[in-house]
């Protein structure tokens, strides 16, 4: 073959496969880059910074005013591993926490059907949630998770960027509920174990709407880590008013104590 066409075929050839290539990666370039005209911090971070509504999903809902995981995004439950699914016991401690003025806990908590105010700045995001006013503060500084210390409610996050989207991987948590499921199901209570860690993926979608993804990492209860996305809607309207206070008393939701109806 004649040596030219050998070499413009071959060159053709590498043009193809370079502009395959392109084509390949292109999804995996633009994944973490955000849309034009979002606030972006001084730094150039997209800045999250305003009131939103509660993390919402079109999957399985609850009759209740909380979000709840949908089943068919769980991965399989371990074998032998500790219980996931309880009964309520007829103990208000147990089947209610909330009732005594307990924390929801993360993830549940960040679920539950009220405003949200993030507050952003170079070294961290506080997110304050109206219910329990729930108060997460976010190092962005790139320190590693804190060691010897309890485990919590809402464990101990740690955030990085990873381009344009904001990862918060938490741990350390205190063995608790996973989400308000058992208002639907009283026989389904979910627990999440003590070796609980959560990675929450936050990107805008547009200037208006956030993308929230939420994985449960619980190598006591599931196989494998499981993922769920959310959508989270900017609420600038609601900046005037704020977020509502919330006060909790122990048993002030309960008439003289008696909070027995919620085990029912």
């Amino acid at each position: 073959m004649n040596t030219s066409l050998t070499n413009a075929i071959a060159s053709a050839a590498r043009i193809s496969i370079l502009a395959l290539a392109a084509v390949l990666a292109w999804p995996l370039l633009a994944q973490d880059k955000a849309p034009a005209g979002i606030p972006r911090t001084p730094e150039g971070k997209p800045n999250f910074t305003g009131t939103y509504e509660w993390p919402k999903s079109d999957g399985e809902q609850c009759h209740c005013s909380a979000t709840i995981f949908d089943r068919k995004n769980f991965a399989a439950l371990k074998p032998g591993g500790e219980p996931f699914l309880e009964p309520r016991t007829g103990d208000p401690r147990h089947d209610e926490p909330r009732d005594f003025c307990l924390p929801a806990g993360f993830p549940s908590g960040m679920l539950s059907a009220n405003a949200m105010q993030f507050f952003q700045s170079k070294n961290d995001l506080v997110m304050v949630h109206e219910f329990q006013r729930m108060t997460r503060v976010i190092p962005l500084d790139g320190r590693k998770h804190r060691e010897d210390i309890e485990p919590t409610f809402y464990g101990d996050p740690v955030g990085h960027w990873d381009g344009d989207t904001l990862v918060i991987e938490t741990t350390n948590f205190k063995r608790w509920g996973l989400d308000d499921y058992f208002y639907t199901n009283p026989k389904e209570y979910r627990m999440h174990s003590d070796a609980l860690k959560t990675t929450e993926r936050m990107k805008y979608k547009d200037a208006k709407t956030l993308s929230y993804n939420l994985t449960i990492d619980d190598p006591k209860t599931f196989v494998g880590p499981w993922s769920q996305e959310f959508t989270i809607h900017a609420k600038p309207e609601w900046d005037k008013d704020g977020l509502i206070e919330y006060v909790c008393e122990e048993n002030n939701r309960c008439a003289g104590g008696h909070c027995g109806g919620n085990s029912k």
